[in-house]
């Protein structure tokens, strides 16, 4: 049963927020009597198509329905989830609680975007306090998988486990923040490095691009994959944190700090930074920056995928919740012989387009490659089975591409087993955009020893299960544009 988010106020956060449920297959319902709540909706969710299906490498579930109640008793009637992202004013949050908690379900959950605000603080007055957590995300909501999820004393944990459950299902990274403090973690430690880059700019002592780089060109990076106290770990070297710490400890009590103290604002420091700021990337609209930080945030989640690492390791987990409703087959129990096997479904990521606005030629063998992947896996061949010192190396490949695909385009692989006995697996692959055809595929496979790097019979549970498949695909069309004749032997 497809379950229905309310999101209150549309703006960046509340449109992410929307994205995110919707992408992930829940209905949205978005109240925000603003007339271009809609127009903001729309272009959020543009962007989001194009980078979120690309992120991982298995295909979301089928997007919910999005719908615009024209009054706010309506958009939370009946929601299971309803996420507020009006304004940072504490009279107005609880004013509009007042409101979604007269229509909401009892047992719906009612989150806050808030930055600052304590849980405490947004519950007061309420009479069903409990139901109202926060779920602070980061924006872009619907590519950065942090949500930190605060409660109070009157929070039954048990709705904190299901905020928890919720949020994991749609891809994101709740962090649990144990205490209720003002801007709960994140924003307390991007408030520090905030301050001491004003008084940075105030004092002369760097512009607003050269922050920046120090930034995107150092410690951003490494804190991106391992965050800060890992980071120390490293540089304390054998003698990890400890030695780190013992080591560069006294220089916390160095006198260079401005971390207390915050510059006035004054008309002189404001300009400047504008200034600054618009000469660094004012060349650039918001929407082309926007763009280019999707590009940039999707190549660095994919790439530290493989290894689980980080954010890579949350799209690993997501990516294996959507397989469920891929329509890629887990188990070889679960193929139908009589069809060829859906072994790819996914989106075409933003770090696969090339100059010509469509996906590389590379890419296409990628696809393939991960589509016979697949088939190993399913008849056997998994990960344990190489690591016991046996497996497949493709020895020919033929491809032949027919039409162009872009960023964000849905992907699906259809594979046919040719001839599987001895040591050969023979595959076809095609390659389709909804119902159209991209390219095709002839792979020719020998089983190997690992040890010995040359070709050896299949163990029977590998070959029985590739005869079932060729039977089962032996009563389809040959192939248009097979290179090679079923019976050749690989030269």
């Amino acid at each position: 049963m497809t379950r229905t988010a309310a999101i209150i106020g549309a703006g960046v956060i509340g449109a992410g927020w929307a994205a995110r449920f919707l992408l992930n297959g829940w209905n949205v319902r978005i109240f925000d009597p603003e007339p271009a709540a809609r127009d903001r909706v729309a272009a959020v969710l543009d962007a989001a198509r194009l980078a979120l299906p690309g992120l991982g490498d298995v295909a979301l579930p089928p997007e919910g329905d999005l719908s615009f109640p024209g009054l706010i008793s309506e958009t939370v009637r009946g929601a299971d989830w309803v996420q507020e992202s009006v304004p940072e004013r504490i009279e107005l949050k609880q004013k509009i609680y007042q409101a979604l908690q007269s229509s909401m379900e009892e047992g719906a959950i009612l989150a806050s975007s808030t930055s600052g605000f304590t849980p405490t603080e947004l519950q007061a007055g309420s009479p069903r306090a409990g139901q109202i957590i926060v779920a602070h995300p980061f924006n872009p909501v619907y590519l950065l998988p942090l949500v930190e999820v605060v409660g109070s004393d009157r929070n039954d944990p048990k709705v904190l486990d299901r905020a928890t459950e919720v949020l994991t299902s749609i891809g994101m990274a709740p962090l649990r923040v144990r205490s209720e403090v003002p801007a709960h973690i994140a924003d307390r430690l991007l408030e520090a490095v905030w301050r001491e880059a004003l008084w940075l700019v105030k004092d002369g002592v760097a512009t607003t691009a050269e922050i920046d780089d120090a930034i995107r060109m150092g410690f951003g990076l490494r804190w991106a994959q391992m965050g800060l106290f890992e980071t120390y770990r490293i540089a304390g070297g054998d003698g990890g944190m400890a030695h780190f710490l013992h080591q560069f400890g006294p220089a916390l009590k160095w006198p260079w700090t401005k971390l207390m103290d915050v510059p006035e604002m004054d008309d002189d420091l404001v300009d400047r930074i504008a200034t600054q700021s618009d000469a660094q990337s004012g060349t650039l609209s918001i929407r082309e920056l926007e763009a280019q930080r999707d590009r940039n945030l999707v190549g660095l989640i994919r790439a530290l995928g493989p290894n689980a690492w980080g954010a890579g390791a949350v799209q690993q987990q997501a990516d294996a919740r959507n397989l469920a409703t891929s329509g890629v087959p887990e188990r070889f129990e679960d193929i139908d012989p009589t069809r060829p096997v859906r072994t790819i479904r996914r989106a075409v990521p933003l770090d696969w387009i090339d100059y010509n606005g469509h996906m590389t030629e590379a890419r296409y063998l990628h696809v393939f490659g991960d589509a016979t992947d697949r088939m190993m896996i399913l008849i056997g061949c998994d990960r344990d089975y190489v690591a016991a010192g046996q497996s497949f190396f493709t020895v020919e490949t033929h491809i032949r591409h027919i039409d162009e695909v872009r960023a964000g385009a849905p992907l699906t692989v259809l594979t046919r087993v040719l001839e599987g006995e001895g040591k050969k697996m023979h595959l076809w692959h095609e390659l389709y955009s909804d119902d159209r055809l991209l390219a095709t595929a002839e792979h020719m496979l020998l089983h190997v020893d690992l040890q010995t790097r040359k070709s050896v019979e299949m163990p029977p549970v590998l070959s029985n299960r590739l005869a079932t498949l060729v039977g089962g695909h032996a009563d389809h069309p040959r192939p248009d544009g097979l290179a090679r004749a079923v019976g050749d032997k690989p030269s």
